[in-house]
Formats: C-alpha cells, structure tokens, sequence
C-alpha cells in the first residue's frame, strides 16, 4: 500500500498536554503524531502531520491535500464557524476523518454542532488521543479496499 495522509490539526493543540490536562489529557501534539507515524510506517503510508492556529492556512493545507489518499483533522474551534474550512473541505476527493479528543457531546451546547461534519467521511469524538489511531486504521482499511 502506499500513499500520502494528510494530519491537520487547529488552533490552541500545539499546547496539548499543557491546556486543560484534566479534559485534554498529558499527551502532547508530538505523542499524537508518533502513534499515528507508526500506523503508517506499518503500513507503507507516507504521514504528513501539521497544527495551525490560522484559518487560512489550514484552508491552504486542505487545499493542498485534497487529492491525498485520506486525511485526519481536528479543527478544534474551527468545526463551530468555519464556512470556509467547509467549502474548502468538499473540495477534497478523499476521505476526511474528523477527530476530537473529548467528547463534544458532553460539553456546552454550541460544541456538539460541528459544522465540519457535513462535509467529512466520519467523526470520531471523546476516545481521548487514540481517536487519531483509530482515524488512520480506519483510512488503512480503506485504502486496502480501494
């Protein structure tokens, strides 16, 4: 198998494992990608991983990786109000695994209504870190069935 996935994170995650432990975990960005790096280097996949606290460039990201073999984002803030990280979302013709560490259903109201999800393949929300490994198995399985 090979091919290139695309892990795009948004803004405040470059502070994982210092923001909020108690909701967020100990678990920093580079523990994120070392699991997912893993996952793909077991599977012969090439991993991009990125964080951003601009919209813009995570549109540029999307804009870039659209004809990838899959990609994994967690927009954080993004998936509440981002019309253009939407658009730019149905632009891409691979899948796209939304990934939110806690559970956006069990927070404040305004959270359980990611915008985002229209337009991606499957949302995985409140496994902690391991949704990200959960996302690229997911993608792996795909891609073997493509």
């Amino acid at each position: 198998m090979s091919g290139r996935i695309y892990l795009f994170n948004g803004p405040n995650l470059n502070l994982l494992g210092e923001r909020e432990p108690a909701l967020y975990g100990h678990h920093t960005l580079a523990d994120i990608e070392t699991r997912c790096r893993a996952v793909a280097d077991r599977h012969h996949l090439e991993l991009i991983a990125r964080q951003t606290n601009a919209e813009h460039e995570f549109i540029g990201w999307l804009h870039e990786a659209r004809r990838a073999a899959g990609i994994i984002i967690n927009p954080a803030a993004f998936c509440y109000h981002s019309v253009a990280i939407l658009d730019a979302l149905r632009m891409c013709e691979c899948p796209v695994i939304e990934v939110h560490i806690s559970n956006i259903y069990r927070r404040e109201d305004w959270r359980s209504k990611s915008i985002l999800a229209a337009a991606t393949t499957g949302v995985i929300t409140g496994l902690g870190i391991d949704g990200y490994r959960l996302a690229m198995e997911h993608l792996v399985q795909l891609l073997a069935k493509a």
